[in-house]
């Protein structure tokens, strides 16, 4: 698992590229509150060493906190920024500071 960002300078916003090792995953996502949970808005590409990848605009200065859905299971971030309980997961959730 990784989180990798770039500060564009142009305007405020970084992309952040998260990636996750799942050879045998059919179908993974990464959800969260920048993109309301919905697992169609940032679906991850499956690269040939079995790594997910995929990159989100977030706007700077905020947190933002995510999972990935892997074949329909949670997987928290073991590199994210923090962790914080969500009541409604009954489970930590991952938090990316940009």
């Amino acid at each position: 698992m990784a989180i990798k960002k770039q500060f564009l300078k142009s305007k405020p916003v970084c992309k952040v590229t998260f990636s996750i090792e799942a050879e045998d995953a059919k179908k993974v996502s990464v959800i969260g509150s920048f993109n309301d949970w919905n697992a169609k808005k940032a679906p991850l590409k499956k690269l040939k060493n079995g790594t997910f990848k995929g990159t989100v605009d977030l706007d700077v200065d905020n947190s933002y906190e995510f999972k990935y859905l892997v074949d329909g299971e949670y997987v928290n971030d073991s590199e994210a920024d923090s962790y914080v309980w969500n009541d409604f997961a009954g489970s930590e959730n991952s938090v990316v500071t940009v």
